[in-house]
C-alpha cells in the first residue's frame, strides 16, 4: 500500500487507518474541516483529533501546508475554545502556526438572541511543516492606486524600533490580499450540489487555498471530505486530490460531484 492506491479517488474508511497507509513526508496540502463540538451531525461517528494530527504532520512534506477550518460551540454560556486548544496541540507536535485566517460569511445563518452578536465566522488555522514551500498570493486592487501621497505608509518591521520611513510614490495597483475571507455559504450553484451534507465549505475558500499553497500536480488532502468539495476544486485546478471520509453516504456524494466537474471539463475540450 502507499499513496498511489488513494491519489484521484474517494475512498470510505477510518481516515486514521488509511492514512497509516500512506508514506512519510508526501502530501503538499490538507484542507479539512472536522467535526467541532457538538456543532455538526456526522452521524455518531468518533473524531480522534490527537491521532489524526499526527498523522497529518507524518504525512505531510516539509513546507507543505494544513489549513484547519473550525469554530467553537457555545456550551452553558460559555465559548468551548476547542479551536485555540486544537491550534496548540498542533504547534506541540511540530507545526508552526503559519496564519490565523478568519473565513467570514456574508450571509450568517440569524440566531436567537442570546446575549451576545451573532456568529459570522470560522477560523482558518494555516499550519506548516516548517517554513512555508509555496505561496501564490492572491493580489486585490489597492483602494487608492496611481494617488500621489505625501506621507508615509510603509511600515519599517525590524526587531528594533519600528517608525515609518518609505513613500508610496504612486500608490501600486495591486496588494496582497488581507487574511479575513468573505464568502456567500450555500447559496451558488457549484455549492448547493454539495446540499447532502450538513456543513460543506464553499468552493471558492477552498479554491483559493489550493491556489496559494500549491502549484499544478501538487497533492491535496482531505481526509474527512464530506462531501468533496477540497476533492473536486483540487482536481478542477489540476491538483491530484486524495479524499477519505468514513460515511458510505459522504462519499458517494463526493464521487458523484466529481465525475461531474469531470464530464464539464471533458466537454470544454
Amino acid at each position: 500500500m502507499g499513496i498511489n492506491n488513494y491519489i484521484n479517488r474517494i475512498t470510505e474508511g477510518n481516515c486514521i487507518e488509511l492514512m497509516q497507509n500512506i508514506e512519510n513526508d508526501v502530501v503538499d496540502l490538507t484542507i479539512t474541516s472536522p467535526p467541532y463540538d457538538d456543532l455538526r451531525n456526522y452521524k455518531g461517528y468518533v473524531f480522534p483529533f490527537e491521532e489524526l494530527s499526527k498523522e497529518l504532520f507524518r504525512v505531510t512534506k516539509p513546507g507543505g501546508v494544513v489549513v484547519w477550518v473550525v469554530a467553537d460551540a457555545t456550551i452553558d454560556g460559555s465559548e468551548t475554545g476547542t479551536s485555540f486548544k486544537q491550534a496548540l496541540f498542533f504547534k506541540e507536535i511540530g507545526f508552526n502556526l503559519h496564519d490565523t485566517m478568519i473565513f467570514r460569511k456574508k450571509n450568517p445563518i440569524p440566531q436567537i438572541y442570546r446575549k451576545r452578536y451573532t456568529n459570522e465566522f470560522e477560523f482558518m488555522f494555516v499550519f506548516s511543516k516548517g517554513a512555508v514551500k509555496t505561496h501564490n498570493p492572491i493580489l486585490i486592487d489597492c483602494l487608492h492606486a496611481g494617488l500621489e501621497l505625501n506621507g508615509t505608509t510603509y511600515k519599517n518591521y525590524s526587531k528594533n524600533e519600528q517608525y515609518r520611513e518609505k513613500l508610496a510614490k504612486p500608490v501600486k495597483d495591486k496588494k496582497i490580499k488581507g487574511n479575513i475571507w468573505e464568502y456567500v455559504v450555500g447559496k451558488k450553484l457549484e455549492d448547493q450540489e454539495a446540499k447532502g451534507h450538513p456543513a460543506p465549505f464553499p468552493c471558492e475558500l477552498v479554491r483559493d487555498h489550493i491556489f496559494s499553497w500549491t502549484n499544478p500536480g501538487d497533492v491535496v488532502l482531505d481526509p474527512m471530505c464530506g462531501s468533496g468539495t477540497t476533492c473536486k476544486v483540487a482536481y478542477e485546478l489540476d491538483r491530484n486530490y486524495i479524499g477519505i471520509d468514513i460515511s458510505h453516504e459522504y462519499c458517494e456524494l463526493a464521487r458523484t460531484r466529481i465525475k461531474q466537474i469531470e464530464s464539464t471539463m471533458k466537454l470544454a475540450l
